[in-house]
């Protein structure tokens, strides 16, 4: 908590010394259709329309969980992008990542999800690296994401950040692995499928 609210003064510090403004979610609220945006600490960032390997990595993904979680009878849920997420529960801070899994159901209504999700997937595209390897990567870990993970299907990785369990480095994977979540009971993703799939 220390650390969130330093990172947060921080942010706040350097709007204020380079005169820029501090975003709320109004605005996202207010963009013009068609137009997507995230909040991070009250800076906007524009989001660019995906590309088609994108969003397959980012439906093959979706239906791998979303059919393990119908087929157990889990208490999780799937959501995949456009999504809202409220992730600080806050007027400055919103997100659309491209695929989450809620487990606490509370969390969860029409709007979208309020407060940080168990499990978050972004899809790395060669505009969203900074966005997805930095600045998200400090936002979901500093709300209380439990796992967040990184698809690269340009170099067919995937790197795991478990920040339940505070492991230091990530772990990074490729598409000929098997790969396990600890979110999910039971659930292991044959990213050699995605592979076969992407081709």
């Amino acid at each position: 908590m220390v650390r969130r609210e330093a990172l947060y003064m921080q942010h706040v510090l350097h709007v204020l010394l380079t005169g820029g403004k501090m975003h709320t979610i109004d605005d996202i609220l207010a963009l013009p259709e068609g137009e997507r945006a995230e909040l991070i600490d009250g800076e906007m960032f524009m989001m660019a329309t995906p590309t088609r390997r994108h969003q397959k990595t980012v439906g093959w993904l979706h239906a791998m969980i979303f059919h393990h979680i119908m087929r157990k009878g889990g208490k999780c849920e799937v959501d995949v992008s456009p999504f809202a997420v409220f992730l600080k529960n806050d007027r400055w801070n919103y997100v659309e990542p491209d695929v989450i899994v809620t487990c606490n159901r509370d969390k969860l209504d029409d709007q979208g999800c309020h407060g940080a999700p168990d499990w978050v997937m972004e899809v790395l595209s060669p505009f969203s690296v900074v966005m997805d390897c930095r600045r998200k990567l400090e936002a979901y870990r500093s709300a209380g994401v439990r796992e967040y993970w990184i698809i690269d299907p340009g170099r067919e990785t995937v790197t795991i950040y478990d920040f339940e369990r505070e492991e230091g480095e990530p772990k990074v994977y490729d598409f000929t692995e098997v790969i396990r979540s600890e979110i999910v009971e039971d659930l292991e993703l044959d990213f050699a499928q995605l592979q076969e799939y992407l081709r």
